[in-house]
């Protein structure tokens, strides 16, 4: 027998075929670059990934998931036809039959309620050019108003406040090779060590070479371990803590006055307002201690040079916008921007939440970051499109607010693109309920997520390495990503799918694309003029430069890494925007009965809604349920152990979690991960307040109650899986 195992060992190498194909990881906004190897024999194929040492950005480095990024596109459940539901079930069709159905089903809703009955919900991971062609399929195909995406949930508050106070969006206003050559660097409400590892680096170069960190977040999260200086503020308190350091800054004397003088507007109403904050008061709001105030305001303040990094802690908030304005405001009020190793960044969640909010997927927003409501803005995108102006719908609503007027019957039928909403929004219960109110649900996934099991029409759609296109990094670097697999079974390319979708309603004219570099090819002539100008980047320039940073409107200059060089902002007049940011207590404070606050995050092993990571063995592995994050004296006033049970309730739901302790987080705060679905799903009590202008739910605060699960009397916890009449 082993003579014959070795024989069959020794004829399997000689047949097997060794293949390296250039890839990118499809997750967080790094983009790290990788190589997939493929041995492939007449007798079994085997698959690994080695990181590219030649990346621009990360130099070689890959995190956990990036090494198994490739598992979850090879799994065995991938869907592999259409599925229809009959007769409550979802079963296999054919491609002609499913875009049939879907013919008949939007003509018919579209004939008895209007055209914007049908909506479209698409995602933060899909490339430049699905997320563009998304936008036109949405404005062109079906002719609604209503789209927007999940980035909205992810990106729209530090969005709207760069858009506020710059005039210009781009995630970074320089490249992250900056960061090692600041002199103090503040990260806000983010876990760079979990959510984008291959970061870290960039941090610990800067402290080699004697930067000060300063972490602002409620945990004391591996980011935050590396901190100087780590202010556990209080969830709601950034605002307060940030009119303390501002009081500090003005009062002592770290302004910069020629700055403010000649590039900025507003900084006389903000010097009037800090004059009425009082360092005491800005201490018991944020929860972070006066003197940690002072010493972080004096930390930034006599740096020469200094970067401002915000993420979801700070931007999900319902006044997430005034939140990321108020750091602008520290940024603008020292002139820390525009210089080498000065900026500021949004770090950017998704893997493409970029590229994905600057093309069209938005409610308000078409390619190149135009606004739909802007005269000049559709005649430009309307010329190129061959349509005229008149025929694009105006400005929808929303993710959340999508699904309210579906709840209403206002909307009547959806189509959602690489997103699982019924995990990833806040309320869940409230989504689930409008989702069953819709007359038909399609959705294009590589799964049956939790979402996907709800619908009545599903289409396999491409995973990362079937899926050409370009993507845009955390950095505004547009890069390449080639495909290099086929498909499984009859599962089509996203781009492909769209247009069929868009030929069956008679409007295939529009979307008559060879090959995703076409489509890219008519997003540059679509976003030329606009603030995020693609119009001079091409595939061949990004595989030749190894990325191009937009914008970019010239095929022989290059793209701007650094953003303000001159000190000229976006708005007409060339000037920034400061403002004064008022505390504001939260929208749902805590009480008697809802003593504790929840706030919601990552782990580094999953990401998003963990529709691809929990299939993923040794991911899945190292996090494989939720837990509920608790200070050890707070569990203790609880009657609850480590490990034991919780019984969590918030006025939107309750669920059941194994408590884990950690002294590394506020007594008064509460932590649970947001990856799994079902009865494991956090945002079942979570709060969908919207921030006013970027319409940003408050998931990083909501009032709860934490008590031990008793073996009888607690309520029994519906399944979040509900059947669909067919």
């Amino acid at each position: 027998m082993d003579a014959f195992l070795r024989q069959f060992r020794e004829q399997e190498q000689k047949l097997t075929v060794e293949r390296r194909e250039k890839t990118q990881c499809p997750y967080c906004s790094m983009q790290c670059t990788m190589y997939l190897h493929k041995k492939h024999s007449p007798y079994s194929s085997r698959y690994q990934v080695s990181p590219n040492r030649e990346d621009p950005v990360v130099q070689g480095r890959l995190c956990v998931k990036g090494m198994q990024a490739h598992v979850h596109a090879l799994d065995r459940n991938r869907l592999k036809s259409p599925l229809l539901r009959r007769n409550g079930k979802l079963e296999p069709v054919s491609w002609e039959e499913a875009m049939d159905w879907f013919r008949r089903k939007v003509t018919d809703t579209q004939r008895q309620a209007g055209r914007d009955a049908v909506a479209v919900y698409g995602g933060g991971s899909l490339t430049n050019e699905e997320a563009y062609l998304l936008g036109k399929f949405a404005r062109i195909g079906l002719g609604t108003c209503y789209i927007d995406y999940n980035g909205r949930f992810c990106m729209s508050s530090a969005a709207t406040a760069a858009n506020q106070a710059f005039g210009v969006d781009r995630g970074m206003t320089a490249p992250l090779s900056d960061i090692p050559r600041a002199g103090c660097i503040i990260v806000a409400g983010a876990n760079i060590a979990e959510c984008q590892p291959t970061m870290m680096p960039y941090l610990r170069r800067a402290k080699a070479n004697g930067a000060v960190l300063i972490v602002i977040d409620p945990r004391k999260t591996p980011t935050a371990k590396l901190a100087d200086i780590h202010l556990a503020v209080r969830p709601g308190g950034d605002v307060a803590l940030v009119n303390g350091i501002l009081k500090v800054i003005v009062e002592e004397g770290y302004t910069d006055e020629a700055f403010l003088r000649n590039h900025t507007t507003g900084g006389e109403a903000l010097m009037d307002y800090l004059q009425s904050v009082s360092i005491g008061e800005a201490a018991r709001e944020s929860g972070v201690p006066a003197e940690e105030i002072i010493r972080t305001a004096r930390a930034y303040g006599e740096a020469e040079t200094g970067w401002v990094l915000t993420a979801r802690g700070v931007e999900q908030h319902a006044t997430g916008v005034q939140n990321v304005r108020n750091f602008i405001n520290l940024i603008l009020l020292t002139g820390k921007i525009g210089g080498v190793g000065s900026g500021y960044g949004a770090v950017t969640g998704q893997g493409n939440g970029q590229g994905g909010r600057e093309h069209g997927q938005k409610a308000d927003q078409l390619p190149g970051y135009r606004r739909i409501d802007e005269p000049e803005h559709r005649r430009a995108v309307a010329e190129v499109w061959g349509v005229k102006e008149s025929d694009l719908p105006g400005s929808g609503v929303s993710a959340f607010e999508m699904f309210s007027l579906a709840l209403e019957r206002a909307i009547r039928g959806m189509v959602i693109l690489s997103s699982n909403p019924l995990v990833s929004s806040p309320d869940v219960g409230f989504v689930e309920k409008a989702l069953k109110q819709l007359d038909f649900l399609v959705v294009i996934d590589l799964f049956l997520s939790e979402t996907a099991e709800m619908a009545d029409l599903v289409l396999p759609g491409s995973s990362y390495l079937e899926d050409e296109g370009t993507m845009t990094n955390l950095e505004g670097r547009v890069t390449l990503r080639r495909a290099v697999k086929k498909l499984p079974g009859t599962a089509k390319p996203d781009w492909v799918i769209l247009g069929e979708m868009a030929r069956v309603l008679g409007k295939g004219k529009y979307f008559s694309y060879s090959s995703p570099e076409k489509i890219f090819d008519e997003l540059r002539c679509a976003s030329r003029g606009g603030i995020a100008d693609y119009s001079g980047i091409s595939y061949g320039r990004i595989e030749e430069e190894g990325g191009v940073f937009w914008p970019c409107s010239r095929k022989d200059t290059p793209g701007e890494a650094r953003l303000f060089t001159d000190r000229r902002f976006f708005h007409s007049d060339g000037r920034a925007r400061l403002t004064p940011v008022p505390h504001v207590s939260l929208p749902e404070p805590t009480n008697d009965e809802y003593p504790l606050v929840l706030t919601t995050g990552r782990l580094m092993p999953h990401y998003l809604s963990g529709a691809q990571t929990r299939r993923t063995p040794d991911l899945n592995g190292k996090a494989p349920e939720p837990f509920l994050y608790m200070h050890p004296d707070r569990a203790k006033r609880c009657g609850l152990e480590n490990g034991q049970e919780a019984h969590i309730v918030s006025r939107r739901g309750e669920m059941v979690l194994r408590v884990k302790l950690t002294s590394g987080i506020r007594e008064d705060t509460v932590f649970g991960p947001m990856h799994w679905g079902g009865e494991q799903c956090i945002n079942r009590l979570t709060l969908p307040e919207l921030d006013p202008d970027s319409r940003m739910p408050s998931f990083k605060a909501c009032a709860v109650r934490v008590t031990p699960v008793k073996v009888k009397g607690i309520p029994k916890i519906s399944s979040m899986q509900g059947e669909r009449s067919g």
